[in-house]
């Protein structure tokens, strides 16, 4: 077995398809394909179902995923070990929490493992899914909630093992003396967006902005109300700038789970990075 056809195989498995695999991997899907085809010509096997959403395990490609990936980080180890180089993690956060968690996350690995480098990608939730099924990002931190990642209402590669590390609580805020509508949401599939899509009891007319920071913006300036995670807000509502709003007596807790996902069965080669990743922070 090729590694550049082990790479291929994971690849495809974590995208679910050709197309995203090679996106991950920087590859055309042509390559991907002819890749993942000479794999199963050497094994003997068929190792995917190809069915018009994509590419599904067979038996036989389920078996080799849990021991394909551990080839590989042995393989890297074997390599770190001949060649004396560092090694290297990549962690990856939405934008927006890029800047609020990702620096606490890169601190501890450095303190607990100088002999790490570690790169921090920045990107929006799709590409970097699409990044972690490829192998391009070890790890990542996005906003979800419910029992499966995807159940806030996006769709997941398949294959994610997650732990939810925290909360983040969203707040109904507007300026103190500004208008209450309309309701300024982001662009539709960005996390905040999806979770005030979900509850019914933010009603009222709506305007469109182009993110999170822009909504909160527009609700500084007195231009309506928006629903904002509390790390975008904390500043403003103590400062006086923004204020939050209960929409009724009996107000709903509106949050989302701060959750890890990483491919699964990489635990153990990702043991660091994921423990990191998971220390809780520190009270406020």
């Amino acid at each position: 077995m090729d590694l550049r056809h082990l790479r291929c195989f994971v690849a495809v498995a974590g995208a679910g398809t050709v197309t995203g695999a090679a996106h991950g991997l920087g590859l055309a899907p042509a390559s991907v394909s002819e890749q993942v085809r000479r794999l199963e010509a050497g094994l003997g096997v068929s190792l995917f179902e190809r069915t018009p959403r994509g590419m599904r395990l067979t038996g036989h490609g389920t078996e080799l995923l849990g021991r394909a990936q551990a080839l590989l980080d042995h393989a890297e180890e074997v390599r770190r070990a001949v060649t004396g180089a560092r090694r290297r993690v990549t962690v990856g956060a939405l934008e927006m929490l890029a800047a609020t968690r990702l620096p606490g996350v890169v601190r501890r690995l450095s303190e607990r493992r100088p002999d790490l480098d570690v790169d921090v990608r920045s990107l929006p939730r799709q590409a970097l899914l699409a990044e972690l099924a490829g192998g391009g990002v070890d790890a990542a931190l996005l906003l979800d909630a419910g029992p499966a990642v995807g159940t806030l209402g996006f769709d997941a590669p398949p294959d994610l093992d997650f732990a939810d590390v925290g909360e983040v609580e969203l707040l109904l805020v507007a300026a103190p003396d500004g208008d209450r509508d309309p309701l300024l949401v982001s662009a539709p599939g960005c996390s905040i967006r999806l979770a005030a899509d979900r509850l019914p009891e933010v009603t009222g007319p709506r305007r469109e902005l182009t993110s999170v920071a822009t909504a909160r913006e527009w609700a500084r300036r007195g231009f309506g109300r928006a629903l904002l995670p509390d790390f975008a807000v904390e500043d403003d509502l103590a400062s006086g700038a923004l204020v939050a709003l209960a929409p009724g007596a009996h107000r709903p807790a509106h949050r989302l789970a701060l959750r890890l996902v990483w491919p699964r069965g990489r635990e153990e080669a990702l043991r660091d990075v994921l423990y990191a990743m998971s220390e809780p922070r520190p009270s406020r």
